[in-house]
């Protein structure tokens, strides 16, 4: 990815973005035929630039499944980067990135496991609560690391809602 495509996502302008697709209309193609790629949409997730990912993500929807070099999907870079209306808002344009494995399985539930972001916990719940079942590449779920981390009341959350949900699906 070129410097003036790093510059327009790190700063969240959109004229610039459209500016390159003008002078190339496959600079976005180019960036999606590598598999693992710190697309544009990685960095402007990272720096928290709404605007720009959801015109991003409109323009190339590949992007918001792909793991960048690091093994992170856009969701795990917003995550780290405490970005929680990035996360919110790229729920709502795919519940499944809730689930999408990173670096060592983890998912971007597991993260926010890790931290203890209870109010966050409950957020991707309620959109994915499958993702409660998924693993790490060590077999372990949510539960096992919220125990590991300390996080208590994370695990109370999930205790909770484990028993919500089965007694519901009775």
């Amino acid at each position: 990815m070129d410097e003036t495509m790093i510059q327009a996502a790190q700063t969240g302008d959109i004229n610039l973005l459209y500016e390159l697709i003008l002078r190339d209309p496959y600079v976005l193609e180019r960036i999606d035929a590598v598999p693992f790629s710190h697309t544009p949409l990685h960095v402007a997730a990272s720096a928290g630039h709404i605007e720009f990912m959801m015109e991003m993500i409109k323009l190339k929807p590949t992007f918001a499944r792909k793991l960048n070099q690091g093994g992170f999907s856009l969701m795990h870079l917003a995550l780290q980067n405490d970005r929680t209306q990035a996360v919110l808002l790229l729920l709502r344009f795919d519940e499944g990135l809730v689930r999408v494995k990173g670096r060592g399985d983890l998912t971007p539930l597991h993260h926010v496991v890790q931290t203890g972001n209870v109010d966050l916990l409950i957020k991707l719940l309620k959109v994915c609560p499958e993702a409660i079942a998924d693993v790490t590449v060590r077999d372990e779920t949510v539960f096992h690391l919220a125990v590991k981390k300390n996080m208590f009341e994370a695990f109370q959350v999930l205790v909770g809602w484990l028993i919500r949900s089965r007694h519901e699906s009775a």
